[in-house]
């Protein structure tokens, strides 16, 4: 079972009463319970009642032969609403024994909010130019009014003139911050490291806003560079690791951090022109224990001016999303209460090496 603990799969073995034999570590992950505990347990104790993946495990049994099935609800309360692919192999031993694979689908589920995601990119982008052009021009004519009358004026009334011109100046501000949403043309394209992204994320944290949390880095060294902008991934990341460090409780608070190659993901990108499904092997996670994101914020969360923050601007994430859109990656989010996570999936840059344990993840 050496090769199929490297696996980013989840895989258990069972015995012939259902117990649990072996996990790798993708399965830890998956159930969020180590090893030694999950082999306490039987895999019935591990499952919502009367799932049909015990059935599928008595089928594999009595066949003698490999079983699958696709949209098996794996939903537990500790893993919340989960669906997976599912394969069954009989075990060479020992008897009555049976290897399971997961792949999970809750990505592939919601692929389709993608597109809502891209909209609200291609929004931004049209929204930051009119808002320069029709807001920024009169906005100084305002201010410089403004910065005439506080010559002429009382102390009294100098401070009125005073607010109009530092709210100018916040106003311009902010339309700075949308201009950020702009062609992404501009972004400068070479192979990326994505863990050397990564790791400044993670340094800047530390000695920052996340000083006083636990980051935890979980990399599959092996992974093949992107082609991306190496300041606008940082940025993106930043931003979602900053929001993580605003949710998690002051003690106890953690953010996991993990790196995967997918080979089998693919999807349409029609924002790109795109008519043919493209591979997004590179899968970037971050994970937090915070309190959750309220389900009626979810479908919004990349949306411009939505912040669950007292002083947010509601910005961040729906830069992340045009970041991500711009490097023809998708982005996508679960959440529940202590278990929040931000999947990134990007392509590998072209003609870049694949690693032998990439290309062959199944050997």
């Amino acid at each position: 079972m050496g090769i199929a603990g490297a696996l980013p799969m989840p895989i258990i073995m069972v015995g012939a009463k259902g117990e649990v034999l072996y996990v790798n570590h993708a399965a830890e992950q998956f159930f969020q319970m180590g090893a030694g505990l999950l082999q306490k347990h039987r895999l019935a104790d591990l499952l919502p009642f009367g799932s049909p993946l015990l059935q599928l495990v008595q089928q594999t049994r009595e066949r003698g032969a490999s079983v699958a099935e696709r949209n098996v609800d794996l939903s537990t309360p500790k893993t919340s609403e989960r669906l997976a692919d599912v394969t069954l192999t009989p075990a060479p031993e020992p008897e009555g024994g049976v290897i399971i694979l997961l792949q999970e689908r809750s990505l592939a589920h919601r692929i389709d909010r993608q597109l809502l995601y891209r909209g609200a990119a291609r929004s931004m982008s049209g929204m930051a130019a009119v808002m320069a052009h029709e807001i920024k021009n009169p906005l100084a004519g305002i201010r410089g009014a403004a910065q005439l009358l506080e010559e002429t004026l009382t102390d009294n009334d100098r401070s009125l003139a005073q607010l109009i011109r530092n709210e100018a100046d916040r106003i311009r501000g902010l339309i700075d911050r949308m201009e950020a949403f702009g062609d992404p043309m501009a972004l400068m394209r070479s192979p990326v490291n994505i863990h050397e992204v990564l790791d400044r994320v993670r340094q800047v944290a530390a000695t920052s806003f996340a000083r006083r949390l636990r980051i935890t880095e979980i990399f599959d060294p092996s992974l093949p560079p992107v082609l991306g902008d190496r300041d606008n991934l940082i940025q993106a990341f930043m931003n979602i690791v900053r929001n993580a460090a605003d949710a998690v409780p002051v003690e106890g608070g953690e953010i996991v951090m993990t790196t995967a190659y997918r080979p089998g993901v693919r999807v349409m990108t029609p924002a790109s022109g795109q008519t043919e499904r493209v591979s997004l092997p590179l899968e970037v996670t971050i994970r937090d224990n915070g309190p959750g994101i309220p389900n009626d914020l979810m479908p919004h969360i990349f949306d411009p001016f939505i912040t669950t923050k007292t002083n947010g601007a509601g910005l961040g994430l729906a830069l992340v999303a045009k970041i991500v859109n711009d490097h023809g990656g998708v982005i996508e989010c679960d959440s529940q209460p202590r278990r929040t996570v931000f999947r990134i999936l990007l392509p590998v840059a072209a003609n870049a090496e694949i690693p032998e344990e990439a290309r062959h993840p199944n050997d």
